[in-house]
């Protein structure tokens, strides 16, 4: 580990100011899946007297949300030093096993899932707009393999607002599973730069997916991977089509709250742009902690080997809502889409932004 996450690790031990926020810790109510606890472990382990086995699977209960770490007045990151213990695991050859299954399934079909297989709807929705055009609309591995009608209705909304657009058929992956899970890893760099390559072919890429837009606006420059073309958020470029009067809006009639992605709030610093969509389809009201103050609300990559835990991050997320007296979720992450729709329960419904602003 480095020395500057070893400073962190040291330091971050000793606080309990975050554990209010993390999605994790709540739903559990654990304290090892505190950020503190997490440092503990590794602080033993950079002393030599644990080894990183014996504490690896306590690493991979962190959703690296970045609650933690926007939450640190004193400025430590939990994430970093998470992160950077998962690519010692990986370079020690100490993963759990069903991580070790996940990232070979990445590098040999290109999602963690092992899916290559695509459902019919999107394979016909994507059919149509497989001529090169200037702008591509990336998806992402969640939406093709696991939640195709969101892709599908991805399709729909830009094309109600006659944008010509292109869909690969074959998208590459972005490297976004692998950077979760082993972090910069040549593995993970060697994803991003054939991603990349592929990206430079249009002129525009617009990203569906908050964990695909994170790492390539933020990852990619910081591990020297050059996009040449302009990648813009999907809740950025919709905002835009609003503006111009492309896309037309009808109100809904609907009084929603919007869970925002951390991908787009915290990591991107992009709050506003879903707001100002959802407000032209129905009535915009907030939930406690929003923003760049959000509480994730699960995703489906962790739901691979923690599938109870993150049902109840979903399920908190949701009586977050009703505590305020919302009965609807709009959501722009895919993802947390897929993890709140799993919850069983009838008092609050789920929308995509897809959704909302096709009415469906």
């Amino acid at each position: 580990m480095t020395e500057n996450s070893k400073k962190h690790v040291d330091s971050c031990r000793f606080c309990w100011m975050c554990r209010h926020i993390c999605p994790i810790g709540n739903a559990t109510g654990l304290e090892r899946n505190t950020a503190r606890a997490r440092a503990l472990g590794l602080s033993l382990v950079n002393r030599g007297t644990f080894v990183l086995a014996d504490v690896i699977d306590n690493v991979y209960e962190c959703a690296c949300c970045g609650a933690c770490t926007k939450e640190c007045v004193t400025g430590w990151d939990p994430v970093m030093f998470t992160k950077e213990a998962r690519l010692d695991a990986a370079m020690e050859g100490v993963l759990p096993e069903s991580i070790e299954k996940l990232i070979d399934s990445c590098l040999e079909t290109g999602n963690a899932y092992g899916l290559t297989e695509v459902d019919a709807s999107f394979k016909e929705a994507a059919a149509a707009h497989a001529a090169k055009k200037d702008i591509l609309l990336f998806l992402g591995v969640d939406a093709i393999y696991k939640v195709p009608k969101a892709s599908v209705n991805a399709m729909k909304v830009l094309e109600k607002a006659g944008v010509s657009f292109s869909v690969l058929e074959k998208e590459p992956p972005s490297g976004q599973q692998l950077e979760y899970l082993i972090s910069a890893a040549n593995e993970t760099k060697e994803q991003m730069i054939a991603c990349a390559a592929s990206l430079n072919e249009f002129q525009k890429v617009v990203v569906f997916d908050p964990q695909d837009a994170k790492v390539f606006k933020r990852e990619y420059k910081e591990w020297g991977v050059e996009i040449k073309a302009e990648v813009v958020t999907f809740t950025a470029y919709l905002a835009e089509l609003l503006e111009k009067g492309a896309l037309t809006a009808a109100d809904s009639g609907l009084s929603v709250v919007y869970q925002d992605p951390f991908q787009l709030s915290r990591d991107l610093g992009e709050t506003s742009e879903a707001r100002s969509v959802i407000s032209a389809f129905a009535a915009c009201n907030e939930m406690l902690c929003h923003g760049k103050d959000t509480m994730w609300a699960g995703n489906l990559l962790m739901k691979e080997w923690m599938p109870d835990v993150i049902l109840r991050v979903a399920a908190d997320r949701i009586q977050n809502a009703k505590s305020v007296g919302a009965d609807t979720i709009v959501t722009a992450s895919v993802s947390e889409y897929a993890s709140l729709k799993a919850v069983a329960q009838r008092e609050v419904k789920i929308l995509s932004l897809e959704e909302l602003i096709l009415g469906i």
